[in-house]
């Protein structure tokens, strides 16, 4: 059985991928299929996703949707047992080996690889860095080719500096996409010289042509002086009008690389055959961020793809120390060149008689799905199989889903209880009993009042620091929901074996992360314990200080609000993502931008929004339970019934979606099934998230109904984005479905 290295080796090296390119995505891709024991791989890119360049022209026209051009990065890093570090590189040291982030954060490597792209921006061009839009990198101009078309004016003016391939491309496509909209304006392509150069004459023709049939004005000889919000300035004087600029005048290298060391060439790192810097054996580049020094090519996508084999076995053969086994990268010296002609049609350039048309449309549509086919039918681990003679249970046990991490991997609330109530009742003074509450209340001699609590988590990311942020901020949420303000914590750490310098990185990040975000509280990381296991799990206990009495489960009252503060659905979400894509089994369920999404809104800290929360009659965070097993409780210790709208509910992005096609945390038949009895039935999506697990979730507060809207503002600016979902009533402590 072909299994991952994060799962059953130690890891004794770490490769950083520094870039979500089309190379690294290709390579990650092998990875999947063929992972090299003891190397833990990183990719590093501030995005969740990654354009596809093929696609892009098509999109821009009209005639993909976006999600078909996205190349889903989280899901590449999962299926390759790689974590993915959501960040941008500012500065690497080749000799310490170590790679620092914009927000301070120093990765430590033993083989790093570059595909970060390039850069079209025009730091020379007045006004272009406030108003302009640089066409590369790719995922920013989507964006705003997005916000242009979903202004309310229905016209518009476009400029695209740059007439090569890129800039008429794309100013053909804008074209198109504006005529089939009905809306007004003109789309100019500026360009110094002559359009289209490198291109044959029989192919500029043929794109001249289109440009024509699409009213694109084409001004050769022009350069452009000044960007402005509603114009364009060109050196002679003329104003053009252009509500939006894009810069498509040639590929610029990143400033950063200049302060790295490496050898660069006009800003581009230089490599050899090997794709190796020439002075530095354990570092490589490749895309348009490198410079070949043998053979110099023009900046374009095949290069990047021809080169995904050789890099992904050059660095097999420098992880592993077996120089023997490098290979040298060949690229050919010409290629064939697809450029799209707005409309369903396109070109083909390679020096033979020039193609055109349709056909050759829908030939370089199949190139482009086959291509991104391929990176989004990934492989799947297999599930290991019960040997001949195992005991009775363990075959179907094997053939349940995977386990969850976050709270979908926590014990159902039947087991708890009874495990629990197995529990003598103590007999200190100084220990307040809480029925139903996480937490404990302990009051010192000089009455000073405590609560601690504890909680750990199964990893939901192998990103050690942001895993930190998220298992602090949940176990936090049960001292924020009793009203007490955070004082101090201690760290429960298990780490998966690896190399001792990797622990020691994987502990740093573990506790500056944590020890961040307990200080922006007003608490310290005061110590914690440590250890070795088979993945990464992290756990805090917590104390807060008390200045008033608890706010527990008990002192709800009717007519009270419930508000809740924030969307529900994590569990499945991280339950789709967990178990990977393939063909015929969650293909495309769980998107990259709304995991990326769920992540960072799991590791965001609410103690302002809880301090205003203090005057709450009752209150929760929601967490393992679900929604309706923590109102249940509420329900329960207060004695009253509740009444909940699902049409209410707020859901994380993806949520329903996933939930729709039948995903399920590990723990949600248990929660169903102890709600038996205690809510009105239901079918569909959102009446099943009621059960889903929470990690790091919101908090259930029942308030009274006067001034909720003043409350509302107030948490707003708290920065929570509070939903009221029902009210507490007299009666047997059930839920309503209304």
């Amino acid at each position: 059985m072909q299994t991952g290295p994060e799962r059953d080796f130690p890891a004794t090296r770490d490769l950083l991928l520094v870039g979500g390119g089309h190379t690294h995505a290709l390579v990650l891709r092998r990875w999947a299929m063929a992972p090299q024991p003891g190397v833990r791989v990183t990719l590093i890119d501030p995005n969740a996703v990654a354009a596809y360049s093929g696609m892009l022209p098509g999109w821009v026209a009209g005639h993909y949707p976006r999600t078909a051009l996205d190349i889903d990065l989280m899901a590449l890093t999962q299926a390759a047992g790689a974590r993915m570090i959501r960040g941008r590189a500012d500065m690497c040291d080749p000799v310490a080996r170590r790679l620092r982030l914009s927000d301070g954060r120093v990765l430590r490597f033993d083989v790093l690889s570059f595909d970060i792209g390039v850069t079209s921006d025009l730091p020379g061009l007045r006004g272009f860095a406030r108003f302009g839009a640089p066409a590369k990198p790719l995922g920013a101009l989507a964006d705003r080719w997005e916000q242009f078309l979903g202004r309310d004016e229905a016209s518009g003016d476009v400029a695209v500096l740059g007439g090569g391939v890129a800039g008429v491309e794309l100013a053909l496509a804008m074209a198109r996409r504006l005529r089939a909209e009905g809306r007004d304006g003109t789309v100019r392509v500026i360009e110094t010289k002559s359009v289209l150069q490198g291109v044959s004459e029989a192919a500029t023709a043929r794109l001249r042509a289109a440009a024509d049939a699409l009213g694109v004005e084409i001004m050769e000889n022009a350069r452009a002086a000044e960007v402005t919000a509603t114009h364009l300035r060109l050196e002679d004087g003329r104003d053009i009008p252009a509500a939006l600029t894009v810069g498509a005048a040639g590929a610029q290298a990143q400033d950063w690389l200049t302060g790295t060391g490496l050898s660069l060439e006009q800003g581009f790192i230089a490599v050899d055959t090997l794709l190796r810097t020439p002075e530095y054996p354990h570092v490589f580049a490749v895309g348009d961020c490198a410079h070949m020094i043998a053979t110099p090519r023009p900046k374009a996508g095949v290069f990047a793809v021809r080169q995904a084999p050789v890099l992904f076995a050059n660095l097999r053969a420098t992880l592993a120390d077996r120089p023997q086994d490098l290979r040298r990268y060949r690229p050919q010296n010409r290629y064939l060149k697809l450029i799209s002609m707005g409309e369903r049609k396109a070109v083909a350039d390679r020096g033979w008689p020039v193609l055109a048309g349709s056909w050759v449309w829908r030939w370089k549509d199949r190139i482009d799905r086959r291509f991104m086919a391929m990176l989004s039918d990934l492989p799947q681990m297999p599930r290991p199989q019960a040997p001949i003679g195992a005991a009775a249970g363990l075959a179907e046990r094997l053939a349940d889903v995977p386990l969850c991490g976050g709270c979908g991997a926590k014990v159902g609330p039947g087991a708890l209880s009874a495990a629990l109530a197995r529990v003598p009742a103590t007999a200190r003074a100084d220990i307040v009993p809480l029925p139903g509450d996480d937490a404990a209340l302990i009051r010192g001699p000089d009455g000073s009042q405590q609560i601690l609590s504890t909680d750990h988590l199964r990893a939901v990311t192998s990103d050690a620091a942001l895993m930190a942020r998220i298992a602090i901020c949940h176990a936090l949420g049960d001292v924020w929901a009793m009203g007490a303000a955070p004082q101090s914590a201690l760290a429960s750490v298990i780490l998966p074996e690896m190399a001792e310098p990797m622990q020691a990185e994987a502990l740093a990040e573990i506790t500056a992360a944590a020890a961040e975000i307990l200080s922006a509280e007003g608490a310290a990381l005061i110590g914690g314990h440590s250890s070795v296991g088979s993945e990464l799990t992290l756990g805090f206990t917590v104390i807060g200080t008390l200045d008033r009495a608890p706010v527990t489960l008990a002192g709800g009252q009717p007519g009270d609000a419930l508000i809740l503060t924030r969307p529900i659905g994590s569990g499945v979400l991280l339950a789709g993502a967990m178990r990977g894509r393939g063909r015929g089994a969650m293909q495309g369920q769980v998107r990259g931008p709304d995991l990326a999404a769920l992540l960072d809104l799991l590791a965001t800290p609410y103690g302002a929004a809880a301090a205003d929360l203090r005057d709450a009659h009752a209150m929760t965070d929601v967490t393992g339970f679900g929604l309706a097993g923590h109102l249940a409780n509420i329900c329960r210790a207060s004695k009253l019934g509740a009444e909940l709208s699902l049409a209410a509910l707020p859901l994380h992005p993806g949520a329903e979606t996933v939930a729709g096609a039948g995903v399920r945390s590990s723990i949600w038949p248990a929660n169903r099934a102890a709600l038996d009895g205690l809510i009105g039935s239901g079918q569909g999506a959102r009446y099943d998230l009621l059960f889903d697990p929470q990690t790091a979730g919101g908090l259930l507060a029942a308030v009274p109904e006067a001034g909720l809207d003043a409350r509302f503002e107030r948490l707003r600016r708290a920065g929570v984005t509070p939903v009221r979902i029902g009210r507490l009533v007299e009666g047997a402590a059930q839920i309503t479905l209304v």
